[in-house]
């Protein structure tokens, strides 16, 4: 004889299923989404800067001279060193594959809403952007290549950084 299961267990499980969905919807309401933090700088208001992507930028900088342009990769900071990498982990890193970032005292950045400087102390710490990945805007110079003249070209004018 077959063991079939008896009506109260199906009801019980039918109920099971509302509350478990209920459940799962207060937790996944829980988690916080991090907002990006932005920095902004008022230097270039008015500008329009044209969307490239870091692989478009290194392979033609050539045509993105004296232009503003937005573009993402990552950052990267230490002893003479301030530059922006593509962000894939499968792609050359070497200065000639980088962009010099130029960060500059008359464009100052600050984050949205607030008073509170990119490179300011702030809650008893410095806010940390190396080896973040970053959405930057600036001009772009390919006769000015960095420190020791070893990148692909700087960006100037830096007037928004977004984490």
């Amino acid at each position: 004889m077959a063991n079939t299961p008896s009506k109260p267990s199906v009801k019980i499980l039918h109920k099971g299923i509302p509350f478990a969905c209920l459940l799962l919807s207060i937790i996944f309401s829980s988690c916080k989404h991090k907002q990006p933090k932005i920095y902004k700088s008022s230097c270039d208001d008015g500008i329009v800067f044209k969307r490239v992507s870091f692989t478009q930028l290194i392979d033609s900088i050539q045509k993105y001279d004296h232009q503003y342009i937005e573009v993402y990769g990552t950052y990267v900071e230490g002893d003479e060193e301030s530059a922006l990498v593509n962000d894939s982990t499968f792609v050359n890193h070497s200065n000639d594959h980088a962009i010099w970032i130029n960060f500059s005292q008359d464009c100052p950045l600050y984050l949205t809403g607030t008073h509170q400087g990119l490179f300011e102390f702030n809650d008893g710490k410095f806010t940390q952007i190396n080896n973040k990945k970053i959405t930057i805007r600036g001009k772009i110079d390919v006769r000015h290549k960095g420190h020791l003249g070893s990148y692909r070209g700087s960006m100037d004018r830096v007037s928004f950084v977004g984490l």
